[in-house]
């Protein structure tokens, strides 16, 4: 195996959301795609709520149940019932729209280094997926690249508690010392990482912040996947 400092790595956990593409653009068209199945299907919800009255609606739901703030499916779910039974639609018609809503939401377009640098890392490391989001790595494409997915929705707790970190180690056969973790999030994923015992790869691309003075550092900061490949090759 290439690489000091890769030579000490069993395993590798690594987040998706914002490391591997971007959410935010995906999230929106897929808050326009389900608008627009709405307007054709339960036109008076879509007449009461605009995009950005459902996006409020949403948090309001995740505020008045913090419990499921592991689970985003369930809140866009809730709050598509809610909208849909204040506007006097059948709330049924809630499952037919979050399908439209999680088909757009998983149609994402990759960083440009993302691919290439997952095809490498997986040709020499197992990797779990470990994720407070809803991505589906089967539909995008991706799952063969990987070991095992642990998402905060299947588990049942997120990022930063070490557990969902100690189980992706668990799956993975490593033991946290042995296992880089690798995101974008500075507290989701490097403080969280390092609390669970974990090494951690922080991807700060461009525009992201600066890491807090005085706090957890990370292993490695890099500016995209193909710097930590580099980085792990040194």
């Amino acid at each position: 195996m290439a690489g000091r400092r890769a030579a000490s790595i069993r395993a590798l956990t690594l987040d998706l959301d914002d490391t591997l593409w971007p959410i935010w653009p995906a999230i929106e068209r897929a808050e326009h795609e389900l608008h627009g199945w709405l307007a054709q299907h339960a036109s008076a919800t879509a007449q009461r709520f605009d995009v950005a009255a459902l996006r409020g609606l949403r948090e309001t739901i995740a505020a008045e149940n913090p419990h499921w703030g592991h689970d985003f499916t369930r809140m866009r779910h809730a709050s598509l019932v809610r909208a849909l039974t204040l506007s006097g639609d059948d709330p049924a018609h809630a499952d037919g729209a979050f399908a439209v809503f999680f088909a757009a939401r998983n149609r994402v377009e990759l960083y440009a280094d993302a691919l290439p640098a997952l095809q490498a890392l997986a040709a020499r490391w197992p990797i779990a997926a470990v994720t407070n989001g809803n991505a589906d790595l089967q539909g995008i494409g991706l799952a063969a690249h990987f070991t095992t997915t642990v998402s905060a929705r299947e588990f049942g707790i997120g990022k930063p508690d070490p557990r969902i970190f100690h189980e992706a180690c668990r799956r993975l056969e490593a033991q946290p010392h042995e296992v880089l973790h690798i995101g974008d999030d500075w507290a989701l994923d490097v403080v969280g990482a390092h609390g669970a015992g974990l090494h951690s790869a922080w991807v700060r691309r461009e525009g992201d912040p600066t890491m807090p003075a005085g706090a957890a550092q990370a292993s490695c900061v890099v500016r995209d996947l193909n710097e930590l490949v580099a980085w792990l090759d040194d």
